[in-house]
């Protein structure tokens, strides 16, 4: 509508019938004022750094070439590539590896805690180490409710206020992130017949991981034989969580 239908006095931003909704967003509102073009109170304007001038005054010797000459004060590329290859362009971000990994205070080498996602979601399993990615390691142990020495997220745990003394527990150092990376046979282009035959390959446990997960599960035992409540703690890392009615974990104390 224009200002003489709806007014002189009328504010240029008013709503559409009555559906509740304006004209005009707040962030649009906001730059139809103009009010980012002035300064705030108390604030000063910054100093505009002086710019480097692009050209600069040589001097050249010799009896005839003798005197002075203007130059560009940056040289300019000898050769420059006929064709401009695909190339990662670069930003502001961070890179993952420069991320700074952060762990919560209820989690500490020991601590017990309850998985809520993936195939062992329900198990109770002992934190072992942060790894260099932030992911947690920890494990079941292996004997006692078949979970082996996996990676995990920290969002998808429960940390609880049961804690075993690992300190006695020596990790082997291979174990890390690249120790959990699979290895993929590269692609083959299929002959003729054969497009149906492929089969998946399936994920197996090298003897490597198997007798780190021996060794691991040995020393945990070793330490949970050292509690005064070791057979009630046998139980409980066995035992899986659940929840049965009027039952609510934001409640709960673990």
């Amino acid at each position: 509508l224009s200002p003489k239908m709806r007014g002189a006095n009328s504010p240029r931003n008013y709503m559409l019938g009555k559906s509740g909704v304006m004209r005009w967003s707040s962030s649009a509102s906001f730059g139809n004022k103009g009010r980012y073009k002035f300064a705030k109170p108390g604030q000063k304007a910054k100093a505009k750094a002086a710019k480097a001038p692009t050209l600069v005054q040589k001097k050249i010797g010799g009896e005839k070439n003798g005197g002075t000459r203007m130059v560009q004060a940056k040289r300019m590329r000898k050769s420059y590539e006929t064709q401009e290859l695909p190339h990662r362009l670069s930003t502001r971000k961070d890179k993952f590896r420069d991320h700074k990994r952060k762990l919560r205070a209820s989690i500490t080498p020991g601590t017990v805690l309850i998985l809520v996602a993936g195939p062992y979601k329900g198990k109770h399993v002992v934190f072992l180490k942060q790894l260099g990615t932030g992911l947690l390691l920890v494990t079941g142990p292996y004997v006692l409710n078949g979970c082996p020495l996996r990676r995990v997220n920290q969002r998808y745990v429960i940390a609880t206020k049961t804690r075993l003394d690992i300190t006695s527990v020596s990790l082997p150092e291979k174990i890390n992130d690249t120790y959990f990376k699979k290895e993929r046979s590269k692609k083959t282009k299929p002959a003729e017949g054969e497009i149906f035959e492929s089969k998946k390959e399936k994920f197996v446990v090298s003897p490597e991981r198997k007798e780190d997960q021996v060794s691991v599960d040995k020393q945990l035992i070793a330490a949970v034989k050292k509690r005064d409540d070791k057979k009630v703690f046998f139980q409980y890392l066995k035992s899986d969580f659940s929840l049965k009615n009027h039952q609510f974990p934001h409640k709960m104390v673990f």
